[in-house]
C-alpha cells in the first residue's frame, strides 16, 4: 500500500485471546472497516500482549488466523490498509526495550490494567503484565500514528504513550508523533453485559448468556437475548439511568440496524419485552450470518490468509524500520554508517 502524505496515520490493534464479542465489534471493528478510506490506517492483530496472560500455543494461533479472516470479513480491506500480525515485525519489541530505559516502574505499576489483571491472575503476575503499555506505546509510535481509537479502558495507556513520547522528543530531539485519541462520530455507546447490564460486555463473564460473540450461530443468538435482563415496567423505553437492560437492547438493536434510537422506540411502542428481545435476536443473528459466511470462507483459504499476512507483515516493518533506525540513531547505537 503506498503511503499518502495527505492522510493522517491512525493505528489500532486487538489480542487474539478468544472469541470476539458484539461489544467488541460495534466498539471497534466494525469502525476500522469505516476509518480506511479517511485515514492510513495501521492495523494488528495483537498476539505479543496476549501473551501477558498465559495461552495454550496451538489455540493462540488458531485465534490469530480467525481473528485476521474476521477483520477482512467485516470489511478491512488488506488493500486500503496495512493489515499484519504484531509478532511478525520485530521491530516492536525492539522499539520496546529502549522505551524502556525512559519509563519509569512507578508509573506503569499504576496503571488500572495492570493492578486488575494482577488482581484475576495472581498466579502469573508477570513483567510482560507490568511493561504491557509500553509494548503499545511502541506499536502506536512506530508507524508515527497521529491518532487512536481508544475505549475508556484504553485511555491510560494512550496518556503514557503521550507521555513516553514527549519524554523522548525532550530527550533525543523530536523523533516520535505525539499521538491523539480518537473517537468514532458515529460510534455506538458501550454494549453491556445482557445478563447485568451495569458491565460492559466481556468474554471473560462468569456467566455465558452475558455476552454473544461473532460466531455465535443464530439460535444461540436468539437463546441469550430471549434471556436477556430488563425489567418489571413493560415500556420499551431509553432511559439507561432507570432502565439499563431496556437501553442496553435499544442500543444493540440501532448498531445492527441502522435505526436510530427513537425509530426504534417507536417501532416497539405498546409490544412487550418477548417481542422486543426476539426482534433484536434476530436483527443481530442476521447481521452476523453474512460475516461468518465470509469468515468461514477465507478460513478454508488458509493460503490466502498467509499472503496478505506477509504483504502486511514487510509494508509494517518497512514503516518500522524508518522510525527504528531513527530512534537506534538518536540513542548513539553504532551503526557503521
Amino acid at each position: 500500500m503506498e503511503e499518502s502524505a495527505a492522510k493522517k496515520k491512525l493505528f489500532s490493534a486487538v489480542q487474539p485471546s478468544g472469541s470476539v464479542t458484539i461489544g467488541n465489534y460495534i466498539g471497534a471493528i466494525r469502525n476500522f472497516a469505516k476509518l480506511q478510506d479517511e485515514y492510513e490506517c495501521i492495523y494488528a492483530v495483537a498476539d505479543l500482549h496476549a501473551i501477558t496472560v498465559r495461552q495454550e500455543a496451538a489455540q493462540l494461533r488458531r485465534n490469530t488466523l480467525e481473528l485476521m479472516a474476521l477483520f477482512i470479513a467485516c470489511g478491512i480491506n488488506p488493500e486500503k490498509c496495512v493489515l499484519f500480525v504484531q509478532s511478525h515485525v520485530p521491530a516492536h519489541c525492539e522499539l520496546t526495550w529502549v522505551l524502556n530505559t525512559i519509563a519509569y516502574p512507578g508509573e506503569l505499576s499504576r496503571m488500572t490494567q495492570f493492578k486488575d489483571k494482577s488482581a484475576k491472575h495472581a498466579e502469573n503476575v508477570n513483567m510482560g503484565l507490568m511493561d504491557y503499555p509500553v509494548l503499545m506505546a511502541s506499536d502506536i509510535l512506530l508507524y508515527q500514528a497521529a491518532l487512536v481509537p481508544v475505549g475508556a479502558d484504553q485511555k491510560q495507556h494512550l496518556e503514557l504513550t503521550r507521555d513516553l513520547a514527549i519524554r523522548f522528543n525532550n530527550r533525543y530531539g523530536a523523533t516520535f508523533t505525539v499521538p491523539d485519541g480518537y473517537i468514532p462520530k458515529d460510534s455506538g455507546a458501550r454494549v453491556m453485559s445482557l445478563a447485568d447490564p451495569s458491565k460492559k460486555m466481556s468474554k471473560s463473564d462468569e456467566n455465558p448468556n452475558g455476552f454473544v460473540t461473532m460466531s455465535d450461530d443464530k439460535d444461540t443468538v436468539i437463546r441469550k437475548f430471549k434471556r436477556a435482563v430488563t425489567d418489571s415496567d413493560s415500556v420499551i423505553r431509553y432511559a439507561p439511568e432507570e432502565k439499563p437492560g431496556v437501553s442496553n437492547l435499544l442500543t444493540i438493536y440501532h448498531a445492527f440496524t441502522g435505526k436510530s434510537i427513537a425509530e426504534a422506540e417507536k417501532e416497539f411502542e405498546g409490544k412487550g419485552y418477548g417481542d422486543f428481545k426476539l426482534a433484536v435476536g434476530e436483527a443481530v443473528a442476521d447481521a452476523l450470518a453474512p460475516i461468518q459466511a465470509e469468515r468461514a470462507k477465507l478460513l478454508a483459504d488458509k493460503a490466502y490468509l498467509n499472503g496478505i499476512m506477509q504483504r502486511g507483515a514487510e509494508s509494517a516493518a518497512r514503516m518500522a524500520r524508518r522510525t527504528l533506525s531513527k530512534v537506534y540513531r538518536k540513542v548513539g547505537f553504532y551503526s557503521g554508517e
